[in-house]
């Protein structure tokens, strides 16, 4: 397998961006997604494809710290702009949210820039996606569009890098790791250290209050072990061996949904109460977050067949997660009695059941029958065995099936 690019990769992503930026009317662009999707990388390719002056700052350095200097950087912009003319220019904010009250500021900058009609468009990055949502809806309602990137797709990256199949299972859509994967040591001492540790310090405990922050970090441990399995927030307490209570639980997985590493999927009965109070079933949203903790070579993962099904099934769930944190769908598990239904997506009015077919799954599936019966889905999909590829599955958007 060969890394090597003719051309920079570019998702899809980059268009709509460039697309909005394109345009007469201003909205403050929000690119928004977890670390190490590559939101700098995209928005570096298209400020490049732009045929106006752009101005490119990042607040991730040790001095910056305050309002003054996110009103010294957009005056950049501003200048940049007048000097342009009529066609204006383009300032993009880096790592905008650690910038205390950043938001307020933004606010008043762009504001002002509205009343004097100045042709200055404005993108702003973070890599705290809860913190940058708390700014963006209290102080900056009505004034931005966001540009969500998900993690990567089996199809990003085996257009990007030549990912086989078994290779994307096992280590997943982080671009930044993939020239380590001829290493799985390195690779995996990279995903430790690079990137799960430093989004639970720096994307989660850093910018949001956690009281209990080792329970967090054994939460998220858990989730990885756990992917694809439904468990009640008192059987993870006693797992996890915390005087904790189940709402702390349930707060703290939010907190990790929002930084893109582990979400619990609600169940599906048609009305909201009931999703809401369910068991949730944990859910990686990279398979990567899977392997690197679970002490599996790349062939050691492949020949147990248990592992290996939990795997399948959480590549499956992560392609799904991915698009609903897009807004492209809502994303459920169904389950009465001894019959389940893996995913159940919803987009609209319309419902979609998958089952996926793994080392570890039955012969029969029950569940999707009797789901049927219960909520007239628009289509039923088995994948794997005789049922749809997971190749096929994981390479075509989720927006396909529907």
């Amino acid at each position: 397998m060969s890394t090597t690019r003719s051309r920079p990769f570019e998702r899809s992503q980059a268009d709509t961006l460039a697309a909005r930026l394109d345009e007469p009317r201003r909205f403050l662009q929000v690119v928004a997604g977890a670390r190490q999707v590559g939101k700098t990388t995209l928005v570096e390719q298209v400020l490049g494809r732009l045929d106006v002056p752009s101005v490119y700052v990042s607040a991730d350095e040790p001095t910056v710290g305050d309002t003054a200097w996110l009103a010294a950087q957009w005056d950049r912009g501003r200048i940049a702009a007048a000097d342009a003319g009529t066609s204006g220019a383009v300032l993009a904010l880096d790592e905008v949210q650690k910038i205390p009250r950043w938001s307020e500021q933004v606010k008043r900058l762009w504001d002002e820039d509205s009343r004097a009609r100045r042709p200055l468009k404005v993108v702003l990055l973070g890599s705290a996606p809860l913190l940058m949502h708390q700014g963006l809806t209290e102080s900056l309602a009505g004034r931005f569009e966001v540009v969500h990137l998900p993690h990567w797709s089996y199809a990003e990256m085996r257009a990007a890098f030549g990912f086989s199949l078994e290779q994307y299972l096992y280590f997943g859509g982080y671009p930044g790791a993939a020239p380590l994967i001829k290493d799985p040591q390195r690779w995996k001492r990279y995903l430790l250290d690079a990137l799960i540790e430093t989004t639970i310090a720096r994307d989660v405990l850093l910018m949001t209050r956690v009281d209990k922050p080792a329970l967090l970090r054994r939460l998220f441990e858990l989730g990885c072990r756990y992917s694809g399995q439904v468990l009640s927030y008192t059987k993870m307490l006693g797992q996890l061996q915390d005087a904790g209570n189940t709402t702390t639980l349930a707060h703290y997985l939010e907190l990790l949904a929002g930084a893109g590493m582990l979400t619990g999927l609600q169940k599906y009965a048609g009305k909201a109460v009931r999703q809401r109070g369910s068991s949730p079933k944990l859910q990686v949203l990279n398979t990567a977050l899977m392997t690197a903790q679970s002490g599996l070579s790349p062939d050691e993962a492949r020949a147990d067949r248990e592992f290996r099904g939990r795997l399948v099934e959480s590549a499956v769930g992560a392609h799904l997660a991915n698009a609903a944190a897009t807004g492209a769908c809502e994303l459920f598990y169904w389950r009465e009695q001894n019959r389940e239904v893996d995913f159940v997506v919803r987009a609209g009015r319309t419902v979609l059941a998958i089952e996926v077919k793994s080392s570890r799954a039955p012969d029969a599936f029950p569940g999707l029958g009797a789901f049927s019966e219960a909520f007239k889905p628009k289509r039923t999909l088995l994948v794997g065995g005789d049922g749809i590829s997971l190749d096929e599955f994981l390479t075509e958007p989720v927006e396909h099936w529907l």
